[in-house]
């Protein structure tokens, strides 16, 4: 209001030229020293601000009123006088890129840090996760076990204010625990195809992910696909297809679990989309950390009547007897419950700095680190046609992430 009304009121000030013509330097005398620049600017802004001051006293005291108003004088004082404060003369850097490439560099190290962290501890996870199933195969009891390791982690969190506690609205929460149960269901039955099936098998069906995608959006969102996405199903498909049919250690249950984890993780990326209310307090990280406790409290009774109470000595020492000891036995099942908290909460802070483009991709080449490090660990025998279908799949996951940022023509 107040850059208004000394505007208005000023009839003498172009908006075409600069005020003072004599404040502009010529370019000889570009090496001048700055004082001179300065001194000039002085006479001019004084020059302008008693004009424009004149010219405000001059058009209140033809107002109906007899007397000139001291607002509108002081408003226009005030803001001639802060344009008055604010001049100075200032060494332009050398050039953009001088200025941005430290910051930007700091940012892609830093990036490229927690891709690493993300993909290592994938490793790790799998690693350790499979090697306790194996031994200890109650899937529904490590799983509950894996969200109480992040249970614990986030309380800890909350408590020191290593990060800033949510306020969740009944309405948030009710948004949210459809999508703990669909988090719970597909962390529970990716962990029954683990126990069942060699890692790399689990993670080539888990590439059928995109498929489901297309398919809860088209249902449920009304979002028709583009040709191109629809194309880049033919491989996924196509790929987990040939390597399921060629696979050593297939299994239909652990087939069957991992396909039916695609449905359900899906399911829940498309209900976040639907119905998950926004609010500047609840980002990311704590939306998944919430998720995390729900899913907690959901799975300890369900495991408890599904599997019975396992954590038992007489279990224990069943396990012992097929590899792993009993402190053996705890401690990967610590790492892999810590693994698993972590690299989410890694995958979403990932998700915060680049486009979901890029998180997909990433994605991809985090699926094929794992598969490769898997059957490197464990041994796996892969047959050329087995890992022609795995690369097949792979290939149509990348494509699929690249068709997703090609938008349809409009009509």
């Amino acid at each position: 209001m107040m850059q208004g009304t000394a505007l208005a009121l000023s009839p003498s000030t172009s908006f075409l030229k600069p005020p003072c013509r004599n404040s502009i330097p010529k370019p000889s005398q570009l090496s001048a020293s700055t004082s001179l620049i300065q001194l000039d600017n002085l006479t001019c802004v004084r020059r302008l601000s008693w004009q424009t001051l004149f010219y405000t006293f001059s058009s209140s005291s033809s107002s109906s009123s007899s007397f000139p108003s001291f607002n509108k004088i002081s408003a226009s004082f005030l803001f001639l006088s802060g344009r008055y404060d604010n001049l100075k003369v200032r060494a332009a850097p050398e050039s953009a890129e001088e200025a941005s490439n430290p910051r930007g560099m700091v940012k892609t190290l830093q990036l490229g840090a927690l891709f690493g962290i993300w993909y290592l501890l994938n490793i790790y996870f799998n690693i350790y996760n499979k090697q306790v199933l194996k031994v200890y195969p109650f899937p529904a009891t490590m799983t509950a076990f894996q969200f109480g390791c992040g249970t614990v982690m986030i309380s800890l969190m909350w408590a020191f204010n290593l990060y800033p506690r949510p306020n969740i609205t009944r309405s948030q929460l009710g948004a949210i625990v459809p999508l703990a149960v669909a988090h719970t269901m597909g962390n529970l039955l990716t962990n029954i195809s683990l126990g069942k099936v060699a890692v790399s098998f689990t993670h080539t069906i888990k590439a059928m992910e995109p498929f489901f995608t297309v398919l809860f959006s088209a249902l449920l969102l009304a979002e028709r696909p583009t040709v191109w996405v629809v194309s880049s199903l033919v491989p996924i498909v196509g790929g987990v297809a040939l390597a399921s049919f060629t696979e050593a250690s297939f299994n239909w249950i652990g087939f069957g679990s991992a396909m039916a984890s695609n449905l359900t993780n899906q399911w829940r990326n498309v209900l976040s989309k639907k119905l998950m209310v926004k609010e500047e307090s609840l980002d990311n990280i704590n939306l998944f950390s919430v998720i995390t406790i729900i899913s907690f409290i959901l799975l300890v009774p369900s495991a408890i009547l599904l599997e019975g109470v396992k954590f038992t000595p007489a279990y224990l020492h069943s396990a012992a007897r097929q590899g792993l000891n009993i402190r053996e036995l705890c401690v990967r099942s610590l790492l892999a419950g810590f693994c698993f908290h972590t690299c989410q909460q890694v995958s979403y802070k990932i998700l915060e700095m680049v486009s979901p483009v890029t998180h997909s991709v990433g994605n991809c080449v985090k699926r094929v680190v794992v598969i490769v490090s898997s059957v490197i660990f464990f041994q796996t025998p892969v047959s050329p046609i087995n890992s022609l279908g795995t690369g097949l799949a792979l290939v149509g996951v990348f494509l699929y992430s690249r068709a997703k940022t090609i938008k349809p023509k409009p009509n």
